[in-house]
């Protein structure tokens, strides 16, 4: 199989999506059983970290050992990569030492440029733009509790940060609808989403006119890595897009609450959503490390027949 990398959400087909989110729960499935499953034996996962993590770093780590593979990590402060080698050099480098590699940074040029030098599978971690396996976690969670997303409704309430972009991405790959309310000033960059149309979106001024009807409400910080010298400011601006109880009360009545973690209680969710009955947060954060593996287990070997 030719090298495939997964380094913005619509890099894979729907058909492709939702063969991983069968071999997702499959996997979960063992996991959940004690069933030892090794396909990745004496296969190496690289993680480089330009960002700090806690979710990212302990799912492809853990996740890797669990497929009966290893996973190394490097921070670029403590590697040439933070002392001035080339990204391209790097990649030739690394990608010649390992199986995988998974790149957490901040633009997403230096992810892309890494890549194309790479002579294996690269996955995104997390750039500015985007976060492509975040939403892949979401989305199996969705699943778990409420069957196929086709069709639904997602409710975005907050920043359009990177989080927000690949949701905007994945509903056009998946066919689901995305209501997007942001403060003034915040509004969805198309291009930097990377969209191909706007059929599978829509903007509202009001917050909780984007929450009414919809199968799930998610949310993020206000303040995302690189913008905390806007901390403030953003906390004035964003003051009126808290997810609460009223807020939910106008979606479905079966809704589910997502948030990628960490959260701050008391800004962008209550603590009576996040904590209370609609919240599936815990899901949701378990669910990267099984869907990460069936990820690398279709980046590295195809199909499983």
């Amino acid at each position: 199989m030719s090298i495939k990398h997964f380094l913005q959400f619509n890099d894979l087909s729907r058909d492709e999506l939702n063969y991983i989110f069968d071999r997702a729960l499959w996997i979960k499935a063992q996991f959940k059983a004690y069933q030892q499953y090794w396909p990745l034996s004496d296969r190496t996962l690289v993680m480089i970290f330009e960002k700090a993590s806690t979710r990212t770093r302990l799912s492809f780590e853990a996740g890797m050992q669990q497929l009966g593979g290893s996973a190394i990590y490097l921070n670029t402060r403590d590697s040439q990569l933070g002392r001035g080698e080339p990204v391209e050099d790097a990649a030739q480098v690394i990608s010649r030492m390992s199986d995988i590699v998974m790149i957490r940074t901040f633009e997403q040029e230096i992810i892309e440029r890494f890549a194309a030098n790479s002579r294996v599978p690269v996955i995104n971690g997390l750039t500015n733009e985007y976060h492509p396996c975040q939403i892949l976690a979401d989305i199996l969670t969705f699943i778990e509790h409420r069957g196929p997303i086709q069709g639904k409704t997602v409710a975005w309430i907050g920043d359009s940060n990177n989080v927000c972009n690949t949701w905007l991405q994945a509903a056009e790959v998946l066919d689901f609808n995305v209501h997007v309310s942001t403060p003034p000033g915040y509004e969805v960059e198309p291009e930097r989403a990377n969209l191909y149309g706007d059929s599978h979106y829509e903007e509202f001024a009001d917050p909780m006119e984007a929450a009414r009807d919809a199968d799930l409400v998610t949310t993020d910080v206000w303040t995302s890595m690189g913008f905390e010298a806007e901390n403030e400011e953003r906390m004035r601006d964003f003051a009126d897009w808290q997810v609460d109880a009223d807020m939910m009360r106008v979606a479905k009545s079966d809704a589910l609450f997502m948030h990628c973690l960490p959260a701050h209680r008391g800004e962008e969710v209550s603590a009576d959503v996040i904590d209370g009955k609609h919240s599936v947060v815990w899901d949701e954060a378990e669910n990267r490390l099984h869907v990460q593996k069936a990820l690398m287990e279709y980046l590295l070997l195809g199909r499983i027949k």
